[in-house]
């Protein structure tokens, strides 16, 4: 046992705190830890191309289809407050994100800030759990590409396109990032432009183009602003507004993957403030809109969306766009909507394997995963990262097999969509620590390159209902018991608490005292001098 914890080498051996005191580690040159690890990541993703990794990873089919869902379960009125305040929750953690990332800009960056600023534990389950949820989330971007597919042709066997799309997204992130910020520009700008078709489709709908004539509010009126959801009376629309908004924020995550394109940003004092901005006011604009003119043009009890929703459809068929455009009388819409699909699906893979070899890297540099993971080639591409992220997408394949396979699948599929609910949630902590590091060790707040608005209390704020959402986000199982759904719900939750606990016991390190936080290593500030001339990280 004592042999295993030498190839896991302690977060006291990465530089972190370890009893209340900075351990600094040497490279093998005689440098810090930061010039022989990271330093070869490139400095080449400008503000657009963090912008649109990060809408890359948000919008993807989860929007497309689950929006449909979202509408049956809390009707108009209530889908449309359950995302705008959810959107609230996402402000809090991009605000913060900002402050830190700019601040420190590091590849994988919430594992960093969680071990530096609140416990090297919690930096360890919060980096393992979010770098498991983008690789088995990669799984099933492979897997929805191979459903899509399938809408115009049910014979192709899936796994076919599992294996293509798994060599092209493999290599593909072997390519300088560079590149890799302009093809997932390039993909991530046609789910925008297709949102924002719809959206000009949706007004011209709701106006009267189409065969319905004027909707306006009627569906409003008829099935009413709220749904009931499981239950009965106001329990049941409160049910409806609450399961949305679970819903909404599985929906929303990826946006926060600024921060980790953050450690190969240009400049990040300028690039990453202005790509959270706009980041997040683009998503925000495109989901509320989104939903507010779905719930318009698209009723509540619409039978098409009822029986997609029953049977767990993937393809252009579940989705609430296409519904919209049967009831309008137009019918090519569903091919152009599948080919929107396949896009989003294509352009989450080549996202998911990014940002989880990112993660990994960061872990490794904090001493949280063995350190052979740090190995970058001469275009900055952490190459073993790379590698064992994308491995896992072959767990995909696990959909051909029968059910149990499948249901094996699905399991593991639940752990990624509480993933992001922990990061957000650690993001929040991790800003209230770095306030408390600042104050403890004489820095003025008025000297950060980023200063968030109403802080800590938006970190306070956010913290507070991310843990409340993922405490809650299987609460049905409650309503009507299955013990086999509640398990599928918590298991997140159940290793996110195996892995803080299992390192605390292994380590016997406490919570970061605030004086003793590391504000020095890896701070942008220190850097750039010494990297102006060459790019590098």
């Amino acid at each position: 046992m004592v042999e295993d914890a030498k190839e896991w080498p302690s977060p006291a051996d990465s530089g972190v705190i370890n009893g209340g005191l900075v351990v600094e580690k040497k490279g093998p040159t005689g440098g810090d830890a930061e010039s022989d690890q990271q330093g070869e990541l490139q400095r080449s993703l400008s503000a657009r191309h963090l912008n649109f990794i990060a809408i890359g990873g948000t919008i993807g089919t989860g929007f497309f289809l689950g929006s449909g869902t979202a509408l049956l379960k809390a009707g108009p009125l209530g889908c449309l407050l359950s995302y705008l305040f959810v959107g609230t929750m996402l402000w809090s953690v991009m605000v913060s994100l900002g402050e830190l990332s700019t601040f420190i800009p590091t590849a994988g960056a919430f594992s960093t800030y969680a071990t530096r600023f609140v416990d090297p534990s919690l930096g360890f389950a919060v980096g393992w759990l979010y770098w498991f949820g983008w690789a088995i989330t990669y799984a099933l971007s492979l897997s929805a590409s191979g459903l899509i597919i399938q809408y115009w042709n049910e014979d192709i066997n899936i796994g076919i396109f599992i294996a293509v799309f798994f060599v092209v997204f493999t290599l593909v992130n072997y390519l300088p990032v560079g590149i890799y910020g302009e093809l997932e520009m390039w993909l991530s700008s046609l789910k925008v432009i297709t949102i924002i078709g719809f959206i000009i489709f949706a007004i011209c709908v709701a106006a009267g183009v189409g065969q319905q004539g004027v909707i306006g509010f009627k569906h409003w009126r008829e099935q009413g602003a709220f749904v009931e959801y499981l239950v009965s009376g106001g329990t049941g629309k409160f049910v409806g507004f609450w399961a949305v908004m679970i819903q909404a924020s599985f929906a929303y995550q990826g946006a926060e993957l600024i921060g980790v394109a953050a450690g190969e940003a240009r400049n990040p004092k300028k690039t990453v403030p202005s790509a959270i901005r706009t980041t997040f006011w683009g998503i925000i604009a495109m989901f509320v809109i989104t939903i507010f003119l779905l719930g318009m043009i698209v009723p509540s009890n619409d039978p098409t969306l009822k029986d997609q929703a029953a049977n767990g459809s993937t393809n252009a068929k579940a989705s609430p766009l296409v519904v919209a455009a049967d009831l309008a009388g137009v019918p090519v819409l569903p091919h152009i909507i599948n080919a929107v699909l396949l896009t989003a699906v294509l352009s989450a893979a080549n996202s998911n394997v990014y940002s989880g070899s990112r993660v990994l890297l960061a872990l490794a540099e904090e001493g949280l995963a063995p350190k052979f993971l740090t190995k970058t080639n001469k275009h900055g591409i952490p190459i073993y990262a790379v590698a064992v992220t994308s491995a896992i997408g072959l767990l995909g394949f696990l959909n051909l097999s029968p059910a149990g396979g499948q249901e094996a699948f699905n399991w593991l599929l639940n752990i990624s969509g509480v993933a992001g609910l922990t990061t957000w949630g650690s993001t929040c902590a991790s800003l209230i620590g770095f306030r408390r590091a600042l104050k403890a060790q004489n820095i003025p707040v008025s000297d950060l390159p980023y200063i968030s608005k109403f802080q800590p209390f938006t970190a306070w704020y956010g913290l507070f209902f991310n843990i409340l959402v993922a405490l809650t986000q299987g609460f049905t199982v409650f309503i009507k018991w299955n013990t086999s759904e509640f398990f599928a719900a918590y298991i997140s939750l159940i290793l996110f608490a195996i892995f803080w606990v299992g390192h605390k016991l292994w380590y016997r390190q406490g919570f970061v005292h605030p004086a003793a936080a590391d504000l020095a290593r890896g701070r942008y500030d220190s850097r750039e001098e010494r990297d102006a001339a060459d790019g590098k990280v």
